[in-house]
């Protein structure tokens, strides 16, 4: 696979990664709540569902480095449409902000993807 494609998996991956960061461990610090928009209360009163949510989005981060690793385009191609479909859910239920942040980059990748398979 080009050298392209493989970065554009790999930064989809790092911002699951950090995904998992911000709802698992930063949800009720202020950066956390800056970044959501959230009240302290609501943070405090959602953490255990923020921290739910961030274990989906490192197993969203682990498959596509295990696709990555192992140069299989079927498990990029999996997850990314994973992350492609999780993005476009949360914009149609919670924010649109997240078809530009989630879905845009992944269906970027998915594009570099399937354009460097034979």
């Amino acid at each position: 696979m080009n050298l392209l494609a493989d970065a554009a998996v790999i930064l989809v991956a790092l911002l699951h990664l950090w995904f998992l960061v911000l709802e698992m461990f930063l949800w009720t610090r202020p950066l956390g709540r800056r970044t959501f928009g959230l009240t302290k209360e609501f943070a405090e009163a959602s953490k255990s569902l923020a921290a739910n949510q961030g274990l989906y989005n490192g197993f969203l981060a682990a498959g596509l480095i295990w696709g990555a690793v192992l140069g299989d385009v079927a498990l990029e191609q999996f997850f990314l449409g994973c992350v492609i479909f999780a993005g476009v859910f949360g914009a149609a239920t919670v924010s649109r902000k997240i078809l530009w942040v989630q879905a845009l980059p992944g269906a970027i990748a998915l594009g570099l993807v399937v354009a460097n398979t034979p």
